[in-house]
């Protein structure tokens, strides 16, 4: 609810506050006392453009700012939270125009933008002037009146969630199918690289091993040469050095007695000779295995020329990226076969979803129609006492073959503001109320939806135009009902309707320095049975009247 609304400098404003019960507010005031003005601040902070010219003192910023008691509204809760903006039970909204024509807008003190500030002030305040197009010309309202009327909230949520579902398994099997085309597209292509390297076989690291050996085959006469020679030298020579080495132990082993040092020297001796004997050993086994084979360089030049190939073709370095270009290609052809399975269980599960959505669709569906005659007949005669005796609402609905994520159906209001002339001229109600039609209209319905949906704060500014006596006391009647469950704001001149208020406010000028200025006071009991009986009968109120204000505000 808006606890408090303070304006200063705005039009021939110059500093105002108003706090509001949470019932029934009404506002009066003569024409031209600046009720409209209110009206425009309050636009304000409810997301609408800004002008300069609306400032009184050019040096001086228009400053709007409401407050809000949101602890109720979770919506609005979790607005703020998605936005990073401070989420506590008072909501602050503030709208600065600088005399450059500049505005800037706040929630809580935080800079907003004039589209999250909309967003939000729409689950706040539901603001309805003449001339507007109001939301009863929108088919998400239309449709909740009738699901609000059904009392099946519960159904529904539960149907979206089905629905989501739904939608979810489709585009994952939609996702599949087109997945599927790309790998058919693949397919063959993917089959002939995966047999060609399956028909290459590579053992991992094959072609770096491959490479190593060429290089030895390729030296082998030089490499069994030099062997050969080393061999000789170290145990075939006519002096072979494995046995100097022996020969020099024995030598000194005749002393080795006679010098405590010399036993170390001859162990160090014979580490050696057994060293070069193992060496010697090492080169003859190395000198067995080395031949040149032109037949097995040949074949291994081939090897590795496949290799090669395929390392350039799939742009890779390594044996083992091959192998792991291999394994993926396995993988791919594997999730050809796979996909099918996968595609069958995806639409099994999104048929069975949309025969469960589908089914309760049906429900949700015969649930609204059943209040479509309900509706119109209580709105025909509320529309009756509210001074639109020829007005009536029709109530379409069409069944859709799709479902969406309210259900099956759309849902129309169709208008028709003139029952006694010739035909039905029944026409979207957007299209063929006039502002006042549509304010009552909607006053109507939102009675008796109040205690299903979660209304925000109803401000309805000269709904009254065109009405008087029975129906504009009723009208009153209507909202004092409607406030009993949500906050309204009126703006009226009828005091049938200005009885009603649980806080009556009066707008009125004054003359400060010279200058006009609007301001407005919230009025007594007594106050407010004065204005009611000048709304009566003039500014010089009879008895009577004054008696007939006192009953209006005291009933």
């Amino acid at each position: 609810m808006l606890r408090t609304l303070h304006i200063e400098n705005y039009a021939i404003i110059d500093s105002l506050q108003i706090d509001f019960s949470e019932k029934l507010n009404v506002i009066t005031g003569e024409t031209g006392a600046g009720k409209s003005i209110i009206v425009g601040a309050l636009g304000l902070i409810l997301g609408e453009r800004a002008d300069s010219t609306v400032l009184v003192t050019k040096e001086k910023k228009c400053i709007v700012e409401g407050i809000f008691n949101v602890a109720k509204r979770k919506a609005v809760k979790e607005f703020l939270k998605e936005n990073d903006l401070d989420a506590d039970d008072e909501l602050v909204l503030r709208r600065e125009i600088g005399s450059n024509g500049k505005s800037r807008a706040f929630v809580n003190d935080t800079p907003v933008n004039l589209g999250q500030l909309q967003q939000l002030t729409a689950m706040l305040v539901d603001l309805h002037q003449q001339f507007d197009t109001l939301e009863i010309g929108e088919t998400d309202f239309q449709r909740e009146v009738l699901d609000a009327l059904a009392g099946h909230g519960d159904l529904l949520v539960k149907y979206q969630d089905i629905f989501y579902q739904w939608q979810r398994v489709k585009k994952e099997w939609e996702g599949l199918k087109e997945q599927k085309l790309q790998f058919d597209k693949e397919a063959d292509y993917n089959q002939f690289q995966f047999n060609e390297l399956e028909e290459a076989g590579f053992k991992e690291n094959e072609v770096e091993e491959i490479d190593g050996e060429l290089k030895m085959l390729s030296h082998a006469e030089g490499i069994k040469g030099v062997v050969t020679r080393v061999y000789f030298e170290l145990q075939e020579s006519d002096s072979p050095l494995v046995q100097q080495l022996k020969s020099l132990q024995n030598q000194l082993q005749a002393y080795s007695p006679y010098h405590s040092e010399l036993t170390s020297v001859i162990e160090r001796l014979h580490s050696s000779q057994v060293e070069l004997q193992d060496i010697a050993d090492e080169l003859d086994r190395i000198n067995s295995h080395v031949n040149y084979d032109p037949a097995k360089i040949e074949r291994l030049n081939d090897r590795l020329s496949t290799g090669y190939k395929l390392m350039k073709k799939h742009g890779v370095q390594t044996t083992n990226d091959l192998l792991r270009i291999q394994a993926q290609l396995q993988e791919k052809l594997q999730a050809v076969l796979n996909i099918d399975v996968q595609i069958t269980e995806k639409e099994k599960q999104a048929a069975k979803l949309h025969e469960q959505a589908q089914g309760i669709a049906i429900r949700i569906s015969e649930a609204r129609k059943k209040q479509v005659k309900p509706l119109e007949e209580k709105v025909n005669k509320l529309l009756v006492q509210v001074g639109m005796p020829n007005a009536r609402l029709r109530v379409s609905i069409e069944t859709m073959q799709s479902l969406s994520q309210q259900g099956m159906d759309t849902v129309e209001f169709l208008f028709d503001a003139n029952q006694a002339g010739k035909g039905n001229h029944f026409q979207p109600v957007g299209k063929v109320a006039s502002g006042g039609e549509l304010s009552r209209l909607m006053l109507c319905i939102k009675s008796l939806v109040a205690q299903s949906i979660d209304l925000p704060t109803l401000i309805f500014d000269e709904i009254d135009t065109g009405i008087s006596g029975e129906a504009a006391r009723q009208v009153g009647v209507i909202m004092k009902g409607l406030a009993g469950k949500r906050q309204v704001i009126c703006i009226t001149h009828q005091p049938q309707i200005a009885g009603k208020g649980d806080a009556h406010f009066f707008v009125y000028k004054d003359i400060v320095k010279d200058k006009v200025k609007t301001n407005i006071r919230l009025l007594s009991t007594e106050e407010r049975i004065t204005t009611i009986a000048k709304m009566l009968s003039g500014e010089k109120p009879t008895a009577a009247a004054i008696e007939n204000a006192r009953e209006m505000v005291s009933n």
